[in-house]
């Protein structure tokens, strides 16, 4: 069961919604004249009920399929780092599934931000993992009043135009009950020339970092790391 991916669970409930929708809202059924004519404003009506929260569960399976599942320490990527001028770098990111890409960056640390999303009954019971979803890329100052007043740099890492879960719960909650979702997960290390880092997010949905190599280690211990 666990490896149905989350978004095909949900485009499931979706279909199974919307079945009976149509058929309510389009059949004419085969009751007499008179009871259907009765009725008909009723079937109307649950149909159509039923085609809507099928359309907003298909918005959320089409939402779902930019995340990725997490069942272990799932590795996100690696980020690299060389400097230009002091508080100035480019950062190397090779997320899992695209290209390496570079991102000018301002600032003593990086930052980089996710956001999970858990379950709830009964969408537990059908073994739906946590899944994630990396958002942006920041640089961050050490010093707060710098970091007030310095040049920010920030990239959107989001994709795709789909629709956001965050939203769609928010309009939505009392049809999404079964979705828990967490704004917040973020990792932070020095920005250091020459460093080179490994991100992995853990199955509770905490974004973290590692050294990708010895040298990388050494620097952060220079750096008081």
């Amino acid at each position: 069961m666990e490896t149905v991916a989350p978004f095909l669970w949900i485009a499931l409930l979706a279909a199974v919604l919307a079945i009976p929708g149509l058929a309510f809202l389009l059949g004419t059924g085969r009751r007499h004249r008179q009871d259907r004519w009765r009725l008909r404003p009723v079937r109307r009506l649950i149909g159509l009920l039923l085609v809507a929260l099928a359309c907003v569960t298909a918005l959320l399976a089409a939402s779902v399929v930019q995340y990725v599942r997490l069942t272990t320490d799932a590795p996100v990527g690696t980020l690299a780092f060389s400097q230009n001028q002091p508080q100035q770098f480019v950062a190397t990111l090779a997320l899992n599934g695209r290209e390496p890409r570079s991102y000018p960056l301002n600032g003593d640390a990086w930052q980089l931000d996710a956001r999970v999303v858990r379950w709830r009954l009964p969408a537990l019971l059908a073994g739906l993992p946590p899944i994630y979803r990396i958002e942006r890329l920041s640089g961050r100052y050490e010093d707060p009043e710098q970091e007030r007043t310095g040049a920010r740099s920030v990239h959107d890492l989001r994709e795709f135009p789909t629709p956001d879960i965050g939203s769609l719960k928010r309009r939505f909650g009392a049809w999404l009950r079964f979705v828990d979702v967490q704004y917040g997960s973020a990792a932070y290390l020095p920005m250091i020339d020459g460093a080179r880092y490994r991100i992995f997010m853990d199955p509770r949905g905490a974004l973290f970092a590692r050294p990708d190599d010895a040298r990388t280690e050494q620097l952060l211990r220079e750096h008081g790391w």
